[in-house]
């Protein structure tokens, strides 16, 4: 292992090459035993693998900043592609008033009376599926249930779920280098961009909706009619994509297991734990990027001020220094504690959201599914930011007794 002159080492590493996203697993060990922090020579940044610098990070933003932006472009050098989010890219105080916009239109009472229209959806969509043998997980599952609950909570008049994940899978790409999966996701952005901004535009959301009581706080003079539409299209962002690849991750953990399967089937009531250390063991965010804002020293290295900082979340989640036998997915696991949705005042803001949905539909297929098992090889889809797949093929057993007419009623 090589070091710099000042002694840090140095990894040749690509974690945004083709081999790497593949799976980037394979590689987080030697990133975590190489030392607290490591610099990578290909883009001239350094980069945080073990969970205490990862987690000291995120929770001081005033030194590990956001405003620069999240990825390896520097705003304050490049201009971006579109308006930064006022929620991940932006700091105090600006990013104070968004995030008290947005928490005012999703309280946990909010969120809460949102459980019974996403289970009975969950209860249905299970019900379809477990009669019908080879599913694909991804578009069945883990695309079909989020754009069909989560787009009405919104209050998009549109479903649009092509141009939904377009865009997440180019606002994701769009955090590392502009390489092939960045430059051929934005060849849509024109397009895709244009509808996203007329949805998020507050005559075209349903009244009532999380959208409609984003636009509340405009009323009161709290945020303007731009950042309010810039927020809504922050909760799709965060409230989509993520939460497809994280359904999907689970649903494939659960595949390979039997065991794990089995326990749940026992006691659906584990769903919510199921989901939890799905995040922890998949984690479908992988890295973050912060900028510093002062010299400051981290594991015995110095870092210059106005450097970025590549933040290994998903390498984080399994560091034997914070968890016991962490290559091994439990759900009986105490999974509290990852940073899989961030961590500090930019935590993922859909968290709440990603979570209820997770919980209620892995619930929903224990209750319906008696086996659970991969049908084929699932093909993983490359993208600079997440980890999950394109296809998951699936073989689901209903669960004793089941017959259509039950499942349609229930």
């Amino acid at each position: 292992m090589r070091t710099t002159p000042g002694g840090v080492p140095v990894s040749a590493v690509d974690p945004f090459g083709d081999d790497f996203l593949a799976d980037p697993f394979r590689w987080h060990g030697d990133l975590r035993d190489t030392g607290p922090v490591v610099w990578l020579e290909r883009y001239g940044v350094w980069a945080m693998a073990r969970y205490a610098e990862v987690h000291e990070a995120l929770r001081d933003w005033a030194t590990f900043c956001s405003s620069a932006g999240v990825g390896l472009s520097d705003f304050r050098r490049e201009t971006p592609w579109r308006p930064p989010s006022l929620l991940l890219e932006a700091d105090p105080p600006e990013h104070s008033r968004a995030r008290t916009a947005v928490a005012r239109a999703l309280t946990p009472r909010t969120v809460r009376g949102l459980r019974d229209d996403f289970s009975y959806a969950a209860i249905r969509l299970a019900g379809e599926l477990a009669g019908r043998g080879t599913v694909d997980g991804v578009a069945d599952i883990a695309e079909a249930f989020p754009l069909r609950v989560f787009a009405e909570a919104v209050g998009l008049a549109e479903p649009g779920g092509e141009q939904l994940l377009a865009y997440g899978n180019m606002a994701f790409n769009a955090f590392g280098p502009r390489n092939e999966l960045t430059m051929a996701s934005l060849r849509q952005a024109a397009e895709v961009g244009a509808w996203i901004a007329a949805q998020c535009a507050r005559d075209a959301l349903t009244p009532g909706g999380l959208g409609a009581r984003i636009y509340a706080s405009v009323d009161d003079g709290a945020i303007s009619a731009d950042e309010a539409a810039l927020l809504v299209r922050s909760l799709l962002t965060a409230g989509v994509d993520t939460t497809v690849i994280g359904l999907g991750c689970a649903l494939d953990c659960l595949a390979r297991d039997p065991a794990q399967w089995q326990l749940l089937r026992e006691d659906p009531t584990r769903a919510g734990a199921a989901f939890e250390e799905s995040l922890r063991y998949a984690s479908p965010v992988q890295t973050f990027f912060r900028t510093t804002t002062r010299d400051v020293t981290v594991g015995g290295v110095l870092i210059g001020a106005g450097e970025k900082v590549l933040l290994f979340l998903a390498a984080a989640n399994r560091d034997p220094r914070r968890w016991d036998d962490p290559d091994r997915f439990d759900l009986r696991r105490r999974a509290n504690g990852h940073v899989a949705f961030g961590f500090g005042i930019h935590a993922c803001i859909g968290a709440a959201m990603a979570r209820l949905e997770g919980e209620v539909l892995l619930e929903a297929l224990a209750r319906r599914v008696g086996r659970l098992e991969l049908a084929g090889e699932p093909r993983r889809r490359l993208n600079n930011t997440l980890s999950g797949f394109a296809s998951l093929p699936l073989q689901l057993t209903p669960a004793e007794p089941w017959s259509p007419g039950v499942a349609a009623a229930g």
